[in-house]
This record gives C-alpha cells, structure tokens and sequence, in this order.
C-alpha cells in the first residue's frame, strides 16, 4: 500500500505563511486536511498552540476548533446555497460564542469590511455572488473565529488573476494586522512567491525541498521544484 504523505514535518511561526507546492496528487491537500483533522493521520503528532492536537476530542476539539481555520478552492460547495452572506458569517460567531447576541450585525459588517465588502452584502444570497465576491465571503467566515492559523487549500487557483492578487494583498494586510499564521497549499509558484515567507515543496507525499521561498526560487535545488518554477 502506498501512503498519501509521509515522514513530513514543518513549523509555521506567528505572522508566517508556509506555502506548500507540488504537483497534482503530491499530498498538499491531504497534508492540509491532516493538520486540520478532516482525516485522521496514522502516525505523527500536530503541535498546535502548544499542545497535540491530535489528543483531543469531543467538546474540546469542537472548543478548539475556532483557532485553526480553513478556505477550499470550491466556494460552490463551501456554503449551503440557500444561505445568505449574513447566515454563513453569523454561524461561525453563534457557534464559537465569539460576540454578544446584539453585538453579532455589527460584527459581521466589520468583518465584511475586512474583506473589501459593503456591509450591504451581508442580506445577499451567497449564490448571486461572484467567485471573487464568495471567495471574500469564505476568508471572512473563516476569520469570524479570530484564528490562530488560516489553512488555504488552492483558495485563489480558481479567480481570475486581478481578483486573485486582490486576495493575495488582503491576505497579507489580514496577517500583517493580526499575526495570524498561514499555510498556504498551491501548485502555483507565482502565487507562493507573492506570499509566502517559505516553502515546502512536495512530491509523491514527502517534503523534497524546504527553506526560504526567495532562495528556493532563484536556485531550486529538487527536480521537482526546478520543474513547478518552469511551469
């Protein structure tokens, strides 16, 4: 049997982004789901916020839960499509308990902001959006928890790409603001390049190369990242 990733290890400081690259079925996206406990690993440790993530459960985990969130690619099926923008941000708030009741509108206009959204938005169907517009939506809903890492799985591969760097820049100015840590999963190098401080470049589920992005980039040093930076 062949394992989808193995004998990978990493660290992500506060304020970092760690991209993640390689080519279709190298593991990224498997990895992301480990480190978020959407699969269940066989073996290894998660050491977040000082403690394994991997020991907890139940109440604690749900508890937990809120400091560590995660964008897909696919905002179609991101949200429930007879939802409005207000329903998809107000859930994560209601949730985590992360505002008063009276308090929540008012929260999700400021987050809606963040995001470069009208407040307006938030009484809109989320389906009547543009893929830019409900990708805003989803960093939005994924920041209402005030996380301690944002896990990106190819989040901007599907947006055109004046609406790709506009997140690329609100992802940067989020960090800068918050400190918020972020692994940032893409077969994209020119968007690794644009934001993320180092990079794990991986291939048939091992880390074949890892290290400062600037460095890696200009003398590539596996195969397999001198082949994505050609791309």
């Amino acid at each position: 049997e062949t394992s989808a990733v193995r004998d990978v290890s990493f660290s992500i400081g506060m304020g970092e982004t760690l991209g993640l690259a390689g080519p279709s079925g190298c593991g990224k996206s498997t990895l992301a789901r480990l480190v978020m406990r959407l699969i269940e690993p066989d073996a290894g440790k998660v050491i977040f916020r000082g403690e394994d993530w991997l020991d907890l459960s139940g109440s604690q985990l749900r508890h937990a839960r809120r400091h560590m969130q995660m964008v897909f690619q696919d905002t179609h099926a991101a949200f429930n499509p007879r939802s409005t923008v207000e329903t998809v941000i107000a859930e994560p708030l209601r949730i985590h308990d992360i505002v008063a009741r009276q308090a929540r509108d008012a929260e999700i206009g400021h987050l809606l902001e963040r995001v470069g959204l009208s407040p307006t938005f938030a009484g809109r169907p989320v389906l009547e959006l543009s893929g830019g517009q409900r990708q805003r939506v989803a960093i939005a809903r994924a920041l209402a928890t005030r996380p301690s890492l944002l896990v990106m799985d190819e989040a901007v591969s599907a947006l055109d790409v004046s609406v790709r760097s506009q997140i690329l820049e609100l992802l940067v100015s989020i960090q800068q603001e918050t400190g918020l840590a972020c692994l940032f999963v893409s077969h994209d190098i020119a968007v690794i390049r644009a934001v993320c401080h180092r990079v794990a470049i991986m291939e048939a589920g091992e880390i074949v190369e890892y290290g400062e992005t600037k460095r890696v980039v200009s003398a590539p040093q596996s195969d397999t990242a001198r082949r994505l930076i050609a791309a």
